[in-house]
């Protein structure tokens, strides 16, 4: 690949849109619960983030109905923060206020990990990256594992202030991971089309890509959905948002597009197309 095949190192994750059937609901355990700070609300739509970055942003889709089993969509949406404290006040906050929500906890070598269901069964990841000098690459790959993280424990090692407010500066959406039907499809377009670089695989279950040396900006699993094909509308899942640095690299991933004949909506701000199974992807400049 070409320098100009491969997404700029400067690629980020932006805000997660999430069609929601109960706004009130929704908003409460983003706000309330996780700690994000309501940013702005209008009509049918609420955008939830942290200092001033939106993070969530939730539609009011009453007329929508849940996805069918084995659908694909969103699996979670991931929330960096910047250190084990900070996390540690998010966890406290969701198990207190949704005690039922809580699905699990893993320690990825690269990162700790928290899982959570909203109220709607959306998947929602809280973590915590670990230093990149202690990450292990092999080649272009990192090594990331699944191994058991102690709830329980990592709060009493890291909450400092049981009150549990707002998230601090510096959350983001650290990345997204999909449904998908295939993987085979998912590299095609996510590494070879839209330039992301792989950093881990598991066979025909899930892939892990990323820009800029990161352990993974998206992540794509057959876990599910082996076999979904192109999504109805439905609740769940709306657009996932990513930010390049600047329209240079817009214009390239324009061209890698129009290459492979995928279809594109430009409004001159934002470019926006389905991925294989119709999850809406919007690009734009930082």
């Amino acid at each position: 690949m070409t320098k100009r095949d491969v997404i700029s190192a400067g690629t980020s994750m932006s805000a997660v849109t999430l069609k929601v059937a109960d706004l009130d609901a929704m908003t409460a355990f983003y706000r309330d619960g996780v700690g994000l700070s309501t940013l702005a609300q209008a009509g049918d739509s609420v955008v939830l983030g942290s200092a001033g970055q939106p993070l969530v942003i939730l539609e009011h889709s009453p007329l929508l109905k849940h996805a069918a089993e084995g659908a694909a969509g969103l699996f979670h949406t991931a929330l960096l923060f910047p250190s084990q404290a900070s996390l540690a006040r998010a966890l406290y906050s969701v198990a207190t206020k949704y005690p039922g929500a809580f699905t699990g906890s893993s320690d990825h070598l690269v990162s700790e990990a928290l899982y959570f269901d909203d109220p709607e069964g959306n998947g929602v990841e809280l973590y915590w990256d670990r230093p990149r000098s202690t990450w292990q690459w092999n080649g272009n790959h990192v090594a990331m594992d699944t191994r058991y993280l102690d709830p329980n424990a990592f709060l009493q090692a890291h909450l400092t202030d049981a009150a549990a407010g707002a998230l601090p500066a510096g959350a983001t959406v650290g990345h997204v991971h999909l449904k998908v039907g295939d993987i085979a499809s998912a590299r095609a377009f996510y590494a070879d089309t839209l330039g992301f670089e792989v950093t881990a695989e598991f066979g025909a279950q899930a892939l892990f890509v990323s820009a800029g040396g990161y352990h993974h900006h998206l992540g794509m699993n057959t876990w599910q959905s082996r076999g979904a094909l192109d999504r109805s509308p439905a609740l769940g899942l709306g657009q996932v948002a990513i930010e390049l640095p600047d329209l240079d690299d817009v214009g390239a991933l324009r061209e890698r597009l129009s290459a492979q004949r995928i279809a594109v909506r430009d409004d001159g701000r934002t470019l926006r197309f389905d991925d294989p199974w119709k999850n809406e992807i919007a690009v734009s400049v930082r």
